[in-house]
């Protein structure tokens, strides 16, 4: 579960699915005595999660007139930015590539959209993208961080031996 709150905060990881899949485990070997409300939370905060991944993503792209070229782009820069340095993986670079490929990715794939605009107006209009993609990300990724920390604590407070719930 520790590492599904990582890896709600961690673009491109896992998280809540991690922590809703460990209590299933957790309640398969217990039997799921005391586990609905926990359960409960869980499922419920997985399905937040997707709708904030999906709104912090688009609509931040949306505000700043981006294209669904932008959208790709990142979300291809964000991949080969976390596997195109995984042999970098004890230094944290990957997380940075994330970052980076993610940008670059919007970037890229806008500027390459937006052939009608004049050069230094698509340069902009590129950057504009990238950044609110990134800005977007980042904003939903530490609130289903928030989110999975909730779902651990009601866990760990309704199944603790001797809990109050």
């Amino acid at each position: 579960m520790v590492v599904g709150v990582i890896g709600a905060v961690v673009p491109a990881l896992p998280g809540i699915t991690l922590i809703v899949g460990a209590m299933v485990i957790w309640g398969l070997v217990v039997g799921f005595a005391g586990l609905k409300w926990a359960l409960g939370v869980a499922i419920a905060a997985l399905i937040l999660s997707f709708v904030i991944d999906y709104l912090a993503g688009v609509l931040g792209a949306q505000r700043v007139g981006a294209s669904n070229w932008g959208q790709i782009g990142a979300f291809i820069g964000m991949f080969f930015g976390l596997f195109g340095l995984l042999p970098l993986l004890p230094t944290g670079i990957p997380l940075l590539g994330l970052l980076v490929g993610t940008v670059m990715g919007a970037f890229i794939s806008e500027f390459l959209h937006r052939r009608e605009l004049k050069l230094l107006q698509r340069v902009k209009q590129s950057a504009k993208v990238g950044l609110a993609i990134v800005v977007g990300t980042l904003v939903g990724n530490v609130l289903q961080g928030i989110l999975a920390l909730i779902s651990l604590i009601v866990f760990l407070v309704t199944t603790w031996p001797g809990s109050w719930a």
